[in-house]
């Protein structure tokens, strides 16, 4: 048995192991879990946020938990398993005229845009009509359904009937269009910039077709999404999670050698292709004041109401009252 002298000098020993630990643990605060996608821009800023330890030096630890796909994302939110992920303005807007407290923090202006070969005859809208177009998203995808709008009021054209619509998957409709399988495809920002970058263009973008519906400037319509508990009780954390998020983005912006920290997250397979997409991530961090922010997307969301109603916008009129969350963590 060991004397009682030994005794404490085991207990001493121990303490003193244990006390770094608490210490860290006490600097790191709690921990805040960010739901990512498999190569999604949001693994990008939290691997810089972990890089940098712009997580403990705002008082959490940063998990990140990594999710298959949107379906399992928007799961994994609404069941609680991580506290946010990157999601939609108009999908945060429905749970929040649903009555469930979700709040939005910009996160990029970067949107879709419709994309079609080098070489094609397609000039405008109008040329769109008996031709092969892929649309990501769905019927319902809101940048498809304003897409629809804006060819019918500037065209006469009902793009869903004079066109051959293909709905699927970006990956799949973008390698279709790389095979000419497609002669144009409605895809997301990063399939936009891979595609450009092997010399395909856009004819038009998501932003300028915001801007037909009124948009004042370039609208976020992707943002973080927190619960709104989760902001009531823990809004230190999420405050000090929107500093680490903004600080990233501002490393990014002006230190060129940290985009090494996140090229193997890119699946750029060429320099041409992280260049496009290094553009076009910096091109979207959001600039405006959050009144603005909100201007613009009761804009876009009272044309979608006008288009689509609670077909996609569910019960709710108007953008909820509170559903923006300053970029600071405020308001």
């Amino acid at each position: 048995m060991l004397s009682r002298r030994g005794m404490l000098a085991t207990a001493a020993l121990s303490l003193a192991a244990t006390l770094p630990m608490a210490r860290r643990a006490q600097a790191a605060g709690e921990t805040f879990r960010l739901g990512v996608l498999p190569f999604g821009t949001a693994s990008w800023e939290a691997a810089v946020i972990k890089a940098r330890g712009f997580d403990t030096a705002n008082g959490f630890t940063l998990d990140i938990v990594k999710l298959a796909g949107n379906d399992a994302a928007r799961i994994a939110f609404l069941g609680g398993q991580v506290d946010a992920i990157v999601g939609d303005l108009i999908f945060a807007a429905r749970l929040g005229n649903e009555g469930r407290g979700v709040r939005f923090s910009p996160y990029s202006t970067t949107e879709g845009a419709l994309m079609v070969p080098a070489g094609s005859p397609i000039t405008d809208l109008k040329g769109l009509a008996g031709k092969r177009l892929g649309v990501a998203g769905g019927a319902l995808d809101k940048n498809w359904i304003l897409l629809r709008a804006q060819a019918l009021e500037t065209a006469g054209l009902e793009l869903e009937n004079v066109a051959q619509i293909a709905y699927g998957a970006p990956p799949l409709l973008a390698q279709k269009l790389e095979t000419g399988e497609l002669d144009a495809a409605l895809l997301y920002w990063q399939f936009c910039a891979r595609l450009e970058a092997k010399g395909f263009k856009r004819l038009i973008s998501a932003d300028d077709v915001m801007r037909a519906f009124g948009a004042k400037g370039a609208v976020s319509l992707i943002g973080y999404l927190y619960e709104g508990h989760t902001v009531a009780d823990r809004g230190e954390v999420v405050r000090g999670f929107a500093r680490a998020s903004g600080a990233a983005k501002d490393a990014l912006a002006n230190e060129p050698a940290l985009w090494e920290t996140v090229r193997p997250l890119m699946a750029a397979e060429d320099d041409a292709t992280f260049a496009t997409l290094k553009r076009d991530f910096l091109a979207g961090i959001p600039r405006r004041p959050i009144a603005a922010e909100r201007a613009d997307g009761e804009r876009i969301y009272a044309a979608l109401d006008r288009l689509a109603g609670a077909q996609l916008l569910g019960v709710g009129k108007s953008l909820p009252p509170d559903l923006y969350l300053d970029a600071s963590g405020n308001g």
